[in-house]
């Protein structure tokens, strides 16, 4: 199904039944990303998930340009109004958690709970001067190489150690696999640079149905790290999901029914 929303069009996917649980992904995955934990969520929750803007089929209406998180929470709002007239639950992974922060900030009335897992906070870290170094080196790389030397700095820089996933994978994943290039430009180019200057609302969030996550596995990697600074400054503690960055496509079993049980009382 497809949403128009200004300045853009969204793919987006239901399935099972139930309070609505939408899935807001990061990085250049779009909704197949999702698609294993949320065929694992469906038998609980209605659950949505779509491509964001700019991202596979979700098309901006004119040129590429930077992002912004708010455009992107409002598309999120867009969304939840479409689907259902309640409050909803709203699970983000990565810069899909920053998202979904901004979305519970701005429209409180919309968002049941929200979990945020390893949302990419790198302004609250003690070393956050670092990181605009890194920004500025990504965003040079990009200007003079390309996506392909934009992301070498990128992975580089993050040190993120890579998941070997259980069973096979989703064929919804291995569709994606073919549309990921051209989202690794974008995200490249028009994400990350404008993305990592985002700083959470720390004062409306306190106020927030919110659970911060971070992964068992993912120990002292950026995003764990912005994790616990945001939830230090909030005064909550921190829940552990199975596996790392990505522990929903890799420990996805695990994953769903941890992540279940946070959604129902």
């Amino acid at each position: 199904m497809n949403l128009n929303v200004p300045g853009a069009t969204l793919h987006y996917e239901t399935r099972g039944t139930g309070p609505v649980l939408l899935l807001i992904c990061g990085g250049i995955m779009d909704a197949a990303g999702y698609s294993a934990l949320a065929d694992r969520l469906a038998d609980r929750f209605t659950v949505v998930t779509y491509d964001r803007r700019g991202n596979s089929r979700s098309p901006l209406a004119g040129p590429d340009e930077p992002q912004r998180i708010e455009t992107h929470a409002d598309d999120a709002h867009r969304l939840l109004s479409v689907v259902t007239d309640e409050p909803a639950h709203v699970f983000g992974n990565s810069s899909g958690a920053l998202i979904a922060l901004d979305l519970a900030v701005r429209h409180p009335g919309q968002v049941r709970r929200v979990i945020a897992h390893e949302p990419p906070a790198f302004e609250l870290l003690p070393d956050a001067a670092h990181w605009r170094t890194v920004v500025e080196q990504i965003r040079d790389a990009y200007a003079t190489g390309g996506a392909g030397a934009a992301m070498h700095v990128f992975g580089t820089s993050m040190g993120m150690s890579d998941e070997e996933p259980q069973g096979e994978p989703h064929p919804d994943v291995l569709e994606m696999m073919g549309r990921m290039e051209k989202n690794m430009d974008f995200f490249a180019g028009y994400e990350v640079p404008s993305f990592s200057g985002y700083t959470p609302d720390l004062d409306a969030l306190r106020e927030a149905p919110l659970v911060l996550a971070a992964g068992e596995t993912s120990g002292d990697e950026p995003p764990h790290r912005a994790t616990l600074a945001i939830a230090e400054r909030l005064n909550v503690e921190p829940v552990l999901l199975p596996g790392g960055h990505g522990g929903f496509g890799t420990r996805t079993d695990a994953f769903a029914e941890r992540l279940g049980g946070l959604l129902t009382p």
